[in-house]
């Protein structure tokens, strides 16, 4: 059988993107509300149609093969149609996140050294103007939807030019030039761009494909929801580069805060979602469910029943009464949440990103939603390790097609394959620590099982590191804190100190239904914080949840908090990693007096 690599010598997104155009021209490519309230749908030869003439326009800007084109937008037709046309020229479309400070975009515009920019509307622009003049290669900045502040052009603009020939312009491009520049979260220091060739992003492609339990007839129609940042390898991938090449269906959600809302009225057969999307799902089907306790009792009683049977079910194993009872249990309990939850017609459930609980994935799985983690990074195209079925929760699975994955001498995950990036823009230091004799470093400990499958013990960098000298992984007490019925997040403290604690925020959706079934007066989710009954629920519990740590890895101190933590702030990146630095900035005194 020939290898993917093989198949995919010298190919294209931009010609991967004119062969599903040509397959299937009068399918639906790409929706968004209008608005009226309605969807707006377009097909593929309409879709076809606008980046031609986009291209055109583009090309009348100046933009040639090897320039840098920076996107500022949300998850919309634009996006997908400027993206487009950009790499039918040649060029590397950059995204960058739409939450970007004017000093941020001055930083990641000057580096990517992008001539020509396109922002979404006015509230970008903005952004731009204080810096515009720093901005030392950008000729041109467009806005798709104009207002009252300064542009060059606008996506009308763009469109209203003759179509290029779309089969000539993709002959320019090579699998070795720059897809995209994917800017990391910056955790730590100054985000470093990316590298992600054509040929990374259509291997990855072509690798999903493989393993997806959808065939090439079926993909075509297959619903997606656009609503991580463009800026993120996730979305570029699954919601992205994929539908260019197999043909989905794509509804764009331009607040990912409403992706639940959208999944009710969508009901995609694919769903990525960072792990912060599958705990508020399941922390409003629980505010539900507990809010009649004999229910509640009813629902864990066939959460639990269901459990090892989905398991078997997911290795091809369950047996003739074990699907008898899932069928029974299905009916009875979980067909209706999956209903609520838009998920009833989900063929593959992703989380990815950061951990999530196995906990957490088996309640999914044990409802019915098939539920798996990926694991990856923007450095190797998003997936390393992946299986959607036979999986083993707490393990990321096993190397995904034609990519080897080993365990350093010093317990560090490391990779190589087709998808590992061409090395950081600009920066041959950091490329050169992070590609070492063709192997990517993850910065991450793993252990690997006998069969192959990874578990991701934590961050290099992240460990704690007690007065005592103990080395801990937050990330597993972080992910255990958060199965207190009550806490939504959690970070884990303890580093240079004699014990570890953790700061817990309450669940905004658990906490306020739980505290009313106990009559609880409060008039927010920070008197809640303080209340001493609260308080005194989430230490009940926190033994529990401790119960597989030893004692000097437990955590033995919780401070409430009734703030949410937000993505894209000073404590969260954009997919909801923590920021420590910023954590312990901004709780400093909260932190000390867990030690006085």
């Amino acid at each position: 059988m020939t290898s993917i690599t093989d198949r995919i010598e010298g190919d294209t997104i931009a010609r991967a993107f004119l062969r599903t155009v040509a397959a299937h021209p009068d399918a639906v490519s790409l929706r968004e509300r209008d608005g009226d309230g309605g969807w707006r749908e377009i097909t593929w030869r309409t879709y076809a149609d606008d980046v031609a003439r986009a291209a055109a326009g583009l090309r009348d800007l100046g933009v040639v093969p090897g320039d840098r084109v920076v996107l500022m937008l949300p998850n919309s037709i634009p996006f997908y149609v400027v993206d487009m046309a950009v790499l039918m020229l040649g060029a590397t479309p950059v995204s960058i996140y739409n939450s970007s400070s004017p000093e941020q975009i001055e930083y990641l515009v000057n580096h990517c050294e992008a001539t020509v920019g396109v922002v979404g509307d006015d509230s970008f622009l903005a952004r731009f103007a204080p810096v515009r003049e720093k901005l030392t290669n950008l000729r041109s900045l467009g806005v798709v939807t104009p207002g009252e502040q300064a542009h060059d052009f606008t996506f009308a603009d763009l469109l209203a030019h003759e179509p290029l020939d779309l089969e000539e312009a993709s002959r320019v491009g090579t699998s070795d030039d720059l897809a995209t520049v994917i800017y990391t979260s910056g955790t730590t220091g100054d985000p470093k761009g990316v590298m992600i060739t054509n040929r990374n992003g259509v291997f990855m492609a072509e690798t999903l494909k493989g393993l997806l339990p959808i065939t090439d007839e079926e993909a075509v129609g297959k619903r997606l929801i656009s609503y991580l940042p463009m800026a993120h390898i996730a979305e570029r991938v699954t919601g992205h580069y994929q539908h260019a090449i197999r043909g989905f269906e794509i509804t764009c959600c331009p607040v990912p805060g409403e992706v639940a809302s959208y999944c009710a009225e969508v009901r995609p057969h694919i769903m990525f979602g960072v792990p912060r999307v599958w705990e508020k799902m399941n922390s409003g089907v629980m505010a539900f469910v507990n809010s009649d306790p004999e229910r509640a009792e009813k629902f864990a009683q066939a959460v639990e029943a269901s459990k090892d049977i989905a398991l078997r079910r997911s290795w091809g194993t369950d047996t003739e009464e074990d699907r008898a009872t899932w069928e029974f249990l299905d009916e009875a309990a979980f067909r209706g949440i999956r209903e609520l939850l838009g998920l009833d017609q989900v063929i593959s459930a992703i989380s990815g990103a950061a951990p999530i609980p196995a906990e957490l994935l088996s309640w999914f799985r044990a409802i019915g939603v098939p539920l798996s983690e990926v694991y990856g990074m923007s450095e190797n195209t998003g997936a390393m390790t992946w299986t959607p079925e036979r999986i083993k929760p707490g393990t990321v699975g096993p190397a995904v097609p034609e990519t080897e994955v080993r365990i350093a001498e010093d317990g560090e995950v490391i990779c190589r394959g087709p998808h590992v990036f061409a090395g950081y823009l600009n920066d041959p230091e950091k490329t050169a620590d992070t590609l070492v004799d063709g192997w990517l470093h993850s910065g991450d400990i793993g252990e690997m099982d006998d069969d192959g499958y990874l578990r991701i013990v934590d961050r290099k960098k992240e460990l704690i590191i007690t007065a005592g000298g103990k080395n801990i992984s937050p990330a597993n007490l972080e992910a255990a804190l958060k199965q207190i019925t009550l806490v939504g997040q959690a970070a884990a403290i303890g580093d240079k100190r004699p014990f570890v604690s953790a700061l817990v925020v309450l669940d905004v959706d658990t906490a306020p239904k739980w505290a009313e079934q106990q009559g609880i007066e409060f008039e927010s989710l920070a008197d809640l914080a303080g209340n001493a009954q609260v308080i005194a629920e989430i230490e009940r519990q926190l033994p529990e949840v401790m119960a597989g740590f030893n004692n000097a890895e437990a955590v033995k101190k919780v401070t409430v908090l009734g703030e949410e933590w937000l993505p894209d702030s000073d404590l969260l990146t954009p997919t909801s990693k923590l920021k420590r630095r910023g954590v312990n900035a901004r709780f400093a005194q909260e932190i000390e007096a867990l030690y006085n």
